[in-house]
């Protein structure tokens, strides 16, 4: 008698063991079908729930199980290379799936169901059309691991997945195993769903590192620093001028040779021009002054043939070079000279061609 009610209570133990790890599974999921998830009284037989509408029976009561797998795969045999490929590895995928499901006398509709994927796929690469690498809706399948599915199409989404054969058939048996932990869950045998999403999350791995084998080293380019050439402006242009008037001929002498030298080096994108003033005058006076000088730069080079893209403005007083503290005037003014220029930033490509001084 006390053999028997020990019996009693571990059956007791191992029926709620086992219902606390069934619920664990479940809840781990993620099910997005709420009516996988509803059990006894509460379950319902409709649509939503994934029973057989009329259509799906049509479509699907007169597949021949028994001979359809060897037949698709023969014609998978039969596209040699021009299988070897995400949608090649697929369709090789649910045909695996279909023929173990069956072997396990799986009669929920998920052999049909896979079989059809797969021929379809044959199909489409027999025929170079109607291929797709959108995932089916299946009846016998509810959506599970929403975040797994997110992590899979982020490896489709990588550019070396177009041109990564081991990428591609990793990615495309993942997605078929995540599609039947799904119908495994929508059988409610959440325990064995469960540990197909886990095997197929610890082979994750697997697809970043093929695809990053495909993915050729970034090949690093030498380029030159971008040139910056300064033209004083009292060498360029006349004291307290700005315009192309006021342009001194050893400022046009400079200027002349900025142009050949920028046709000559043939990989000029942009130039960046800008014009200084010292810190004398007021701050209104200055901005205008450095900014008219800067204009009559760019109109310059425009005039002289330069065609790439200049941006021009005034900087003021900004940036001062001199460190100057002459109390006579004149001595302040020379002193200050350096602070008085125009600066051009010239960004070029990656050319060897001839350098800007």
């Amino acid at each position: 008698m006390k053999h028997s009610l020990m019996t009693r209570t571990c059956v007791a133990l191992s029926a709620l063991v086992a219902g606390c790890t069934s619920t664990a599974s479940r809840d781990a999921l993620q099910v997005q079908n709420p009516t996988v998830l509803q059990r006894g009284v509460d379950a319902t037989q409709d649509n939503a729930a994934g029973a057989a509408t009329p259509a799906w029976l049509d479509l699907y009561r007169t597949a021949d199980n028994a001979r359809a797998p060897d037949s698709i795969q023969s014609r998978l045999d039969a596209l040699g290379p021009h299988k070897d490929n995400y949608f090649g590895f697929k369709a090789q995928c649910w045909l695996d799936a279909a023929r173990e499901e069956r072997s396990h006398w799986n009669h929920w509709g998920f052999v049909e169901e896979a079989l059809r994927e797969a021929s379809r796929l044959a199909t489409a690469l027999e025929t170079g059309g109607g291929l797709s690498a959108d995932n089916p809706d299946l009846r016998t399948s509810a959506v599970v691991r929403p975040d797994l599915w997110k992590q899979i199409l982020a490896a489709k989404a990588a550019p070396a997945f177009a041109s990564c054969s081991h990428a591609q058939r990793l990615t495309a048996c993942a997605e078929v195993e995540v599609i039947r932990a799904g119908h495994e869950a929508w059988t409610r045998d959440f325990r064995a769903s469960a540990q197909r999403v886990d095997d197929v999350t610890k082979r994750l791995p697997q697809i970043d590192a093929a695809l990053a084998a495909c993915t050729p080293p970034a090949v690093a380019q030498t380029r030159e620093p971008a040139p910056k050439v300064t033209l004083q402006g009292d060498a360029t242009f006349a004291f307290d001028r700005g315009d192309v008037a006021g342009i001194l001929p050893e400022g046009r002498a400079k200027l002349d040779q900025l142009i050949r030298d920028i046709k000559q080096a043939g990989d000029v994108t942009a130039i960046r021009i800008e014009g200084y003033t010292d810190r004398l005058g007021s701050g209104a006076h200055n901005a205008r002054l450095s900014a008219m000088r800067a204009e009559t730069v760019k109109r310059y080079l425009v005039a002289g043939g330069v065609d790439a893209p200049i941006t021009a403005r005034g900087m003021g007083a900004a940036n001062p070079l001199a460190q100057c503290d002459e109390r006579n005037r004149q001595q302040l003014i020379r002193c200050l000279a350096p602070d008085r220029r125009v600066e051009l930033g010239i960004t070029r490509g990656a050319s060897t061609a001839a350098p800007i001084r």
